[in-house]
């Protein structure tokens, strides 16, 4: 037998809810330690296992910070991370182009928790000081917007934020930028979202996020991922570490990829704008080659008529439907996996998204992820579809 000598590649899975202890006084010990914020420190399963522990490592190493915890989703990690930040009567900015979601979340469930969300043009850089208040608790960041694609100056933003009060917490959603592509917490961000159901685990078959806090929020976002009982199970966090050993390889695919698809569309004649940050004349180009080690395989377009016009939500879904008859796209939320996606802004039957401060227009917006199948039978399907 080698069990003395038994190693594998990956750690064990630890599925449990009960934590065992030898003694009332190392059970003391150990609470003592979780609620002065020591990452280690776990007395049940919400708290944390060796299985989360290994994640929670992992995610340090890519993104930096003073430590992690998790939540089911994606949204459920947007949601702990506000929730760590706000109060009742507080004041919240959040930019226009936002996860539809996250705005949900916003103009209900804060709404009802005495909360004012403020929406802003997410153009604003610095310009952001100029809409806090003295009621302002925090400013949340997304960048790039999951549809429209605008990028937001992170370093002027959170400049600007500190020099008129240092005590508004600054929470960004890199859901776009994560691992490896933009590093929130090294430009000053407080706490950062990162959705591990998409590029983290990449086989479009687990559901987590992880909140990442820096030194000065890190014992606040415990607290509150401790008392909402905010956590992942070990077969996700599983899922999560065996996504991690091959997602820089993957996102170098989803990028050449992507590249090659959206140069394929911006020569197309039924194509408007293509919104890829590596194209000079897309916005927030110049952000993104200064602050972003690269792209990957999420952009957006603007579809166009015969006559070169805007196409109507009615084309756009015909557009749809037959890029979707024949694969390899298919249509679905979420991106980030080994799949290709396709997800109109707007459709005929709605629900659609919702802009309030931003003048984008949204009906021929068309997004695309762009995933790990061969690049040859995706531009035969996009060129078919272009056809109808």
């Amino acid at each position: 037998m080698n069990n003395s000598r038994f190693r594998t590649p990956n750690p064990p899975l630890h599925r449990t809810s009960t934590v065992l202890f030898d003694s009332l006084a190392q059970l003391d010990t150990v609470t003592s330690a979780m609620m002065s914020g020591d990452r280690d420190a776990t007395m049940y399963g919400t708290i944390g296992t060796p299985t989360t522990k290994a994640l929670a490592d992992e995610i340090l190493k890519r993104e930096g910070g003073a430590g992690v915890v998790f939540a089911p989703s994606g949204l459920g990690a947007v949601t702990l991370a506000l929730l760590t930040v706000v109060k009742a009567g507080s004041h919240l900015l959040v930019p226009d182009s936002t996860y539809g979601p996250t705005r949900e979340f916003c103009d209900t469930v804060l709404k009802r928790l005495g909360v004012q969300t403020q929406y802003y043009e997410p153009g604003i850089g610095a310009g952001i000081a100029t809409l806090m208040l003295e009621s302002t608790c925090a400013v949340f960041i997304e960048s790039p917007g999951s549809f429209t694609f605008e990028f937001e100056d992170v370093p002027a933003m959170v400049a600007a934020i500190r020099a008129k009060r240092d005590d508004v917490h600054v929470v960004m959603d890199n859901a776009w930028g994560s691992p490896g592509l933009f590093s929130p917490l090294a430009h000053d961000v407080d706490i950062s979202v990162v959705p591990l159901t998409k590029y983290w685990g990449g086989h479009a078959d687990l559901l987590a996020g992880a909140v990442v806090a820096g030194s000065r929020s890190w014992k606040l976002t415990r607290e509150t991922a401790i008392a909402l009982g905010m956590n992942t199970n070990a077969d996700e966090a599983f899922l999560a570490l065996r996504g991690a050993r091959s997602v820089d390889i993957r996102l170098r695919h989803h990028e050449a990829a992507a590249l090659k698809v959206a140069t394929l569309l911006k020569a197309h004649p039924r194509v408007g704008a293509v919104l890829h940050p590596a194209f000079p004349e897309c916005p927030g180009h110049a952000i993104w080659k200064r602050d972003y080690s690269g792209s990957n395989g999420l952009f957006a377009f603007r579809l166009l008529d015969r006559a070169g016009g805007a196409a109507d939500v009615q084309a756009v879904a015909r557009f749809v439907d037959r890029l979707i008859t024949d694969g390899p796209f298919s249509l679905g939320y979420s991106w980030g996996g080994y799949e290709s996606l396709v997800m109109p802004a707007v459709r005929p039957g709605g629900p659609n998204i919702t802009r309030t401060v931003g003048t984008s227009a949204l009906d021929n917006l068309i997004r695309l992820h762009v995933g790990l199948e061969p690049v040859d039978s995706l531009a035969q399907a996009l060129l078919t579809a272009l056809e109808v």
